[in-house]
């Protein structure tokens, strides 16, 4: 079977492909946009296992209330709009923005706050639904 592109004719013999400093090295391009865009995709699937293994346990607990349902409802109504957010405010950066080091310490603050809300909002909200429906 005849090969669809043949390097040995399009290379001359001994030459080898030109490859940039950063695949020379094993190492990824620096994009903001993308690691956040990442960190967000994680922190959703975070959020989402949390927010089920939290309400799970509310029901178990005994609440015979709604309001468990109700905190599973903010994950689509609430925190998926948010995170767009996120992501939208680093999309608009430009592509020689996007690997510019000096963005790095808005990134850790926007990706510190982010996880924390992923990690801590299921227990804030079932803490809450649980005061609620104490009441």
């Amino acid at each position: 079977m005849v090969k669809a592109i043949d390097r040995t004719d399009a290379e001359p013999h001994g030459s080898q492909p030109h490859y940039s400093s950063y695949q020379e090295r094993g190492e990824r391009k620096l994009d903001w946009r993308k690691r956040m865009s990442d960190n967000i995709a994680y922190a959703l699937l975070v959020y989402t296992g949390l927010q089920i293994f939290v309400t799970v346990g509310a029901l178990r607990s005994g609440s015979t209330s709604l309001l468990p349902y109700l905190a599973l409802a903010v994950l689509v109504a609430a925190i998926i709009p948010a995170c767009r957010l996120f992501e939208a405010r680093w999309m608009q950066i430009s592509d020689e923005a996007a690997a510019d080091p000096s963005f790095r310490p808005a990134y850790r603050r926007d990706q510190m706050m982010l996880w924390a809300l992923a990690i801590g909002l299921p227990f804030a909200l079932t803490a809450l639904f649980r005061f609620i429906s104490s009441i």
